[in-house]
């Protein structure tokens, strides 16, 4: 690809980008965050997409595997790790606000919480973010000690595999 995509001049390639960005809403969010970085716009843009999973604008009920794919589609646009992590935890915090407010869930819900927690405390350790997010981590942990299916202390225990107190 990189091979022919070389032999095309400017002209091609700024109209074949054009193009691509005009058909594929995914690559123009890609090249616009590439060529002006707004990082914290991005990430207030996600917050919102990841907060309508679990409180849609129209309905009830949630999606967790669109939550998780909004997850995924900002860590493909290649913000902070902080960010990414920061955007993962807002996904746990809002999934136990959602159980909070409505009731006890399922086991399904509560793996998908707890791994996308785990997932962000093994960013926050890789980038030595544990201390910038404790406060928030601990209050997942005292807002879930009601709930079910072995949720709370799973929570705990992988809290206590990186934060030693």
């Amino acid at each position: 690809m990189k091979s022919e995509l070389a032999k095309l001049d400017k002209k091609t390639l700024i109209e074949l980008i054009a193009d691509l960005c005009k058909k594929n809403k995914s690559a123009q969010e890609y090249f616009t965050f590439y060529i002006k970085p707004d990082e914290e716009g991005l990430f207030e843009k996600y917050r919102v997409k990841v907060y309508e999973t679990f409180y849609p604008k129209r309905g009830f009920g949630y999606n967790l595997k669109q939550g998780k794919q909004y997850i995924s589609d900002f860590k493909k646009l290649g913000p902070s790790d902080g960010s990414l992590a920061d955007l993962m935890l807002f996904y746990v915090e809002t999934g136990v606000e959602f159980t909070n407010d409505f009731g006890d869930i399922n086991e399904t819900f509560y793996s998908s919480l707890h791994s996308t927690f785990a997932a962000a405390l093994k960013i926050m350790q890789k980038e030595a973010l544990l201390d910038q997010f404790k406060q928030r981590s601990i209050k997942i942990l005292n807002d879930t000690e009601d709930m079910g299916w072995g949720f709370h202390d799973a929570l705990c225990y992988t809290f206590y595999n990186f934060y030693d107190d």
